[in-house]
This record gives C-alpha cells, structure tokens and sequence, in this order.
C-alpha cells in the first residue's frame, strides 16, 4: 500500500498539470496589431523555394524600416545575401566561439539557383535587421540601413 500512494500522488500531479497554447493572431493590414512573435514565410510562385522567419519584430521592421523592394537590384541581393550567408554559416559551425541561440540552424544558399527577388530581398533585409539587433557584423560590410 505504501508503494501505491506515491504513484497515485505524481499521478495527481500529472493530470494537475495543464499546458497552455498562446498562438497570437498578426493581422498583416493593422500595424499596431503586430506582436513579439511574429513570422514571416517567404516563397516564390515560380519554383519551390520558401524560407521561413521567426524572430520577434522583423516584420514591422521590414514594413517600417527597410529599405522598400526595387530598391536593390536582384543582382546586388544575391551577392551580398552569399556573404552574408557564408559569414552566418561560418558562425554556426563555432558554437564554442559565437552564441549558439543566436546561430542554430544553418542556411542552405546556392549561389546558382535563381530564387528569386523576394526570396533574396526578404532574406538580405533579415540579415541587416540581425545585424542591427544583435550587434553582430556577418561580414566585411557594415549593416545599415
């Protein structure tokens, strides 16, 4: 009996315990709507290509701050995103050396595919917005805006 009532009181305890889910809702038209967890997902209509960001205030930073699309040629996006991309892997593969929560996954950026310009527009303005963040430089270029 006495072996019984502790394994009756952790399983008290586990029933007790309740998780609960906050999903907030972002509404994309209301910019005072915008919350700390908001995502981006980027994808092209044209090929099978997504990236999907999820960092807290990127979006209003994107919508109020960066610099608008067209600005930059695609051209420049992509030679700079391959900097940037290479600096951000480098960094991921010494978690010894750099944060390990701020660099946990690896990006796989193939200079040869065509991705597009939001794809590379939308990954370029992430890299600036980290940057400025986080008071990290990915490369020989100086983050601004």
């Amino acid at each position: 009996m006495r072996k019984i009532i502790p394994f009756i009181i952790i399983l008290i305890l586990i029933a007790s315990c309740k998780s609960y889910n906050y999903s907030p809702t972002i509404d994309n038209e209301n910019e005072s709507s915008f919350v700390k967890s908001d995502t981006v997902s980027i994808s092209s209509d044209e090929n099978d290509y997504e990236i999907l960001i999820i960092e807290p205030g990127f979006n209003s930073w994107l919508l109020s701050t960066a610099r608008p699309e067209g600005h930059y040629s695609q051209q420049f996006l992509e030679s700079r995103n391959a900097l940037l991309v290479q600096g951000w892997n480098q960094r991921n593969l010494q978690p010894h050396v750099y944060d390990p929560n701020l660099y946990e996954v690896r990006i796989d950026y193939d200079t040869r595919t065509d991705y597009g310009y939001e794809v590379n527009y939308k990954l370029y303005n992430y890299f600036i917005y980290f940057q400025i963040k986080y008071k990290q430089q990915l490369s020989s270029f100086t983050p601004r805006i």
